[in-house]
């Protein structure tokens, strides 16, 4: 198996023999890899130690966390499976590149778009509880982005229609060591673009809302418990964006980052003429201000350091797209 295999692989089933090959090639202790995926050092070790099939939301985890290996780390992971095989002369690709077979999952829950490479999750058809009096509302199945787009997404985009680059960019090229990080300083019509480029939409608030809250109505996505710990927001005194994988004991129940803190996000829902509706609060702002339910707004060419996006596409829309794709 190549290296350029390897980033495509997925597991089916996450158990202890993969967990281990998986916290070995990301050569990090138990108690970083517990860290890393927001779980107990504990459950790690059980995991591993007793071979214990991790519950959905934990099989996720490992999912994003395997996807966002460097290729080294992928081709450790797949020698210590034995799946890997020499490749003296093959080219290395980034991840997250175009290039990566779509399909990352066998169950579909987890696929790759076509067009910017990105990660998407599938949100399930069915009701949910929306807003602050946890109305039920029924939504069709959506992909949504797991990750916010960060400047190494945003900076394809730029090149691919010689876009104007965010006003913070130094001479059009993304600051150094903020590749990982949510883009900042776009407008709504500048993500709204970068959407239409890229054949997805801003989510509308109510697919974003379902995407951090999951169908049970909780508060936050990773429950109802009140835990700052779990993002980026103005108590941890950060001051900045953070790498858009870094809270992954914050993610909800879709897997899906950065749902609350770090940046607010633009949807597509237009409050009054001109305005549209931001979610899941920055790292500028208080906690109180995390909760998905939680209204915000802005005026449509606002730009600032805590306000970016993340895309989606209805579920059967990508699966066309995909079909053409191949």
């Amino acid at each position: 198996m190549t290296a350029e295999t390897t980033m495509a692989m997925t597991i089916q089933r996450w158990s202890g023999r993969e967990i281990r090959a998986l916290r070995e090639a990301r050569r990090m202790t138990l108690h970083a890899f517990a860290g890393h995926l927001g779980v107990s050092e504990r459950m790690v070790s059980k995991w591993e130690g007793e071979n214990v099939v991790p519950r959905p939301v934990n099989q996720l985890a490992l999912d994003t966390s395997l996807t966002s290996c460097s290729p080294e780390e992928q081709t450790r992971f797949a020698h210590a499976l034995g799946l890997a095989s020499h490749d003296p002369g093959g080219s290395r690709e980034r991840p997250g590149s175009v290039d990566e077979p779509p399909i990352l999952a066998g169950d579909e829950h987890l696929i790759r778009h076509p067009v910017d490479g990105k990660l998407m999750a599938l949100v399930e058809a069915g009701m949910f509880f929306s807003g602050p009096d946890d109305e039920p509302i029924h939504l069709p199945a959506f992909y949504i982005d797991v990750f916010p787009i960060t400047n190494a997404d945003y900076d394809r985009f730029v090149t691919a229609t010689q876009g104007k680059p965010p006003p913070h960019w130094n001479h059009a090229v993304p600051p150094d060591g903020l590749l990982n990080h949510p883009v900042v300083f776009v407008t709504w019509y500048e993500a709204n673009a970068y959407a239409q480029w890229s054949a997805k939409a801003l989510p509308t608030s109510r697919q974003w809302e379902k995407a951090a809250r999951g169908t049970r109505g909780e508060i936050y996505p990773w429950g109802s418990q009140r835990t700052p710990a779990k993002c980026n927001c103005r108590e941890h005194e950060i001051r900045s964006t953070t790498p858009v994988d870094r809270y992954a004991s914050g993610v909800s129940p879709y897997g899906v980052y950065d749902l609350c803190g770090n940046t607010w996000e633009w949807c597509s829902a237009e409050s009054e003429p001109g305005r549209y509706e931001l979610k899941g609060s920055a790292f500028t702002s208080s906690f109180l201000r995390c909760p998905p339910a939680m209204f915000n707004d802005a005026s449509a060419d606002m730009s600032d350091d805590d306000t970016g996006f993340r895309c989606v596409t209805p579920a059967d829309t990508l699966i066309a797209l995909l079909h053409i794709a191949r």
